[in-house]
């Protein structure tokens, strides 16, 4: 990641056409990375997603001893070391602005015979941790936290295995389930998760995909094999599918746009991640789902989009967990939809890179949008018969880079231009989104942010 600061320039566009993969999905990437590192073996990935948040985790597991190849056109080859084959690393180990690595990689470490530290950028430092340090202390876990139960967390080694643990999960996050999950393997005895609320389930299809035993139940799920000797990981092949997370920006793009048609190859949809399809499909997007098949476990498909005229809703809250990191561009769909559009049950994205329900209403009322913030979520009130929904104005993206893409899809409906300042975090989930985005019609412009006096 560079220091240099990041501007977005996004200006009018009316047709959105052509047909496109977006990178490779991010939470697969990492967590193919984890379990290949901790697997029997050699594990091959192909589709890996070359952002900054999974070159991270890449680069903590090499500090701890796995041979790791270069990522090449999304090819990584991993020479897993075992369950018990991570060693000390000399550093403390770095995540940059990831949660997913973090929160994942406290449950392995967790179980480790080292001492080790976690650390990241001052934006993951802001972010809950204790939420992962409760159930890891009741199994066992020796972690030392900053301020409030953030980062960094330092987790001390130990001899004993961790204690098995039935847990219950006080809030709807796959990354404390699967925080939860991972230290279970270093556990004795039956480690389950309950969790309020459907979340993705990427690492229970992992581990089962590399050999351990997952027992789902309702809304429980299980390590079936309760031996912790006889646990291992067998090395696999994993094909990433194209992120539905990165996938939703063109979703939006194309569903506002005002002629066209735009094919999403490959696309993830797994189906606790696919609330963002059934949200647009609720407003009234016409989303085509073509080649539907499944691939290493995941279900994947093409989608085609085109434009139509979205209308408000009240958005189900239980769509809110499958869909819980595309709702800043998800804000801006409402924004050009017909009608006020209404979301509850979703405080979740007050603690993400940053607290997007505040960062995005200010964003889209200085662009002249009728958007009223809530505890836990948001009301829109839609401009959807207006072909020029948003104003010009400059927007600060906080660093975040849902948020920065989320503002780059409102200026095909913009007045003039939107700025949006503080965009380089994208290379962090989605690189090359601004060619991508041209390619297919966009007209968005990257260029260093002027230099303060």
């Amino acid at each position: 990641m560079t220091d240099q600061r990041i501007r977005f320039i996004s200006k009018p566009a009316s047709e959105m056409n052509g047909q496109i993969r977006v990178p490779g999905d991010k939470s697969i990437s990492h967590r193919s990375i984890m379990l290949g590192a901790l697997a029997e073996g050699r594990t091959e990935v192909t589709g890996f997603l070359e952002g900054e948040d999974s070159l991270n985790t890449l680069r903590c597991f090499r500090a701890m001893g796995v041979a790791i190849t270069e990522p090449k056109a999304g090819y990584v080859c991993i020479d897993g070391v075992g369950l018990h084959g991570l060693r000390a690393p000399k550093e403390p180990l770095y995540v940059g602005n990831s949660g997913t690595s973090m929160r994942l990689m406290a449950g392995i470490l967790a179980g480790q015979r080292f001492d080790s530290t976690l650390t990241g950028d001052a934006s993951l430092s802001k972010r809950p941790m204790k939420r992962i340090i409760d159930p890891l202390e009741q199994m066992g876990a020796v972690i030392e936290s900053g301020e409030g139960g953030r980062s960094p967390l330092t987790i001390r080694g130990s001899d004993k295995p961790l204690r098995a643990l039935n847990y219950q999960l006080p809030m709807a996050s796959a990354q404390v389930k699967s925080c939860v999950l991972l230290a279970g393997l270093y556990a004795q005895g039956k480690t389950c998760v309950t969790e309020p609320a459907p979340t993705r389930d990427h690492t229970e299809r992992m581990l089962q995909g590399f050999g351990i035993g997952i027992e789902t139940q309702g809304s429980q799920c299980c390590l079936t094999e309760s031996d912790l000797e006889q646990r291992k990981l067998t090395a696999t092949q994993i094909d990433v599918p194209a992120d539905i997370s990165s996938a939703a920006f063109f979703l939006v793009a194309a569903s506002i746009a005002g002629s066209g048609a735009v094919t999403l190859k490959h696309v993830g949809m797994n189906p606790t991640r696919t609330g963002v399809i059934d949200i647009l499909k609720a407003m009234g997007a016409d989303i085509t789902i073509k080649n539907a098949c499944e691939v290493g476990g995941e279900p994947v498909a093409d989608l085609i989009v085109r434009p139509a005229q979205l209308h408000g809703i009240e958005i189900d809250e239980a769509l809110v967990p499958l869909a819980i990191d595309e709702f800043p561009v998800l804000f801006i769909a409402a924004a050009c939809a017909r009608g006020r559009t209404v979301l509850t049950g979703a405080e979740e994205l007050r603690v993400k890179e940053s607290d997007r329900i505040s960062v995005m209403a200010d964003g889209l009322q200085q662009l002249g949008v009728d958007a009223t913030p809530t505890a836990d979520g948001m009301i829109i009130e839609g401009q959807g018969d207006k072909r020029a929904v948003f104003g010009a104005g400059c927007i600060g993206a906080q660093g975040d880079h849902r948020i920065a893409m989320a503002f780059a899809v409102a200026g095909l409906r913009s007045q003039e231009h939107i700025i949006i300042d503080d965009c380089q975090f994208v290379e962090t989930s989605f690189p090359g989104f601004a060619d991508l985005f041209n390619q297919i019609g966009g007209r968005l412009e990257t260029q260093p942010m002027p230099t303060e006096p």
